[in-house]
């Protein structure tokens, strides 16, 4: 394991794959997703124990709402059983967990925006660690909102700075990422934490992210311990 100052504080992962995962081994679409629920809750463990202090990760986009109306209810069976489950929420307690979701909130179902509110309002005082889930998210609707905001403050044109616009994105509070990790071969930022990612380090895993494993998880903080981040310098 690398040491402590060589490990990435925020990480972004994109948990791709999980549809060709099960397809090639004749499962059911569903099934990949559920082995990717699974995978990711190691995911979690195996990122706190090396020192990273947020998670970022790709859950749901605001593009993937075009998908099969089965796959989407079943998706969002999947995060309102993760973010309900008792058990969980008294993980996220015990070990400090904030968990927010990011995304338009407005867009999900009743039931499951309920669950976001009891698990967001039960961590809220949490600060050893940070789980940003992104459901019915979008870069450029981040940043979208982000403006919005600032236009209805009344803020003046000149006044506007990057702060001013980070300080109204999803993630505001918290550092920017420093690793990307993303699995099942795709190298794009598919319209992810566009604002938020600009210098961040890019690993990209070639695994379906159902096959994706901790010494992975080690392969991708071992390259980015090699990396010389420069920031635009």
């Amino acid at each position: 394991m690398e040491q402590q100052n060589n490990i990435p504080k925020h990480v972004v992962l994109f948990p791709d794959g999980n549809r060709r995962w099960a397809k090639e081994r004749g499962f059911p679409t569903l099934e990949g997703h559920r082995r990717g629920k699974e995978n990711f809750e190691g995911f979690l463990d195996w990122c706190r124990a090396r020192g990273v202090t947020v998670i970022t990760v790709f859950g749901f986009s605001s593009e993937n709402w075009n998908r099969p109306e089965e796959e989407v209810h079943y998706l969002m069976d999947l995060f309102e059983e993760y973010l309900g489950n008792v058990k969980d929420i008294e993980k996220f307690q015990r070990e400090g967990i904030h968990v927010s979701i990011i995304g338009q909130k407005e867009r999900l179902r009743p039931s499951l925006q309920k669950v976001i509110a009891h698990v967001e309002e039960q961590t809220k005082n949490n600060t050893r660690f940070y789980l940003n889930l992104a459901v019915s998210y979008g870069g450029k609707w981040d940043i979208t909102q982000a403006v919005r905001k600032i236009v209805q403050e009344g803020i003046l044109a000149e006044e506007i700075t990057e702060d001013t616009i980070a300080q109204r994105l999803s993630t505001a509070g918290l550092p920017d990422p420093d690793l990307i990790i993303r699995a099942g071969g795709e190298k794009r930022f598919s319209n992810f934490v566009l604002w938020q990612g600009a210098y961040a380090e890019l690993y990209f895993c070639p695994k379906y992210w159902p096959d994706f494993k901790e010494q992975d998880l080690d392969d991708a903080f071992a390259e980015y311990a090699q990396r010389q981040r420069r920031f635009g310098h």
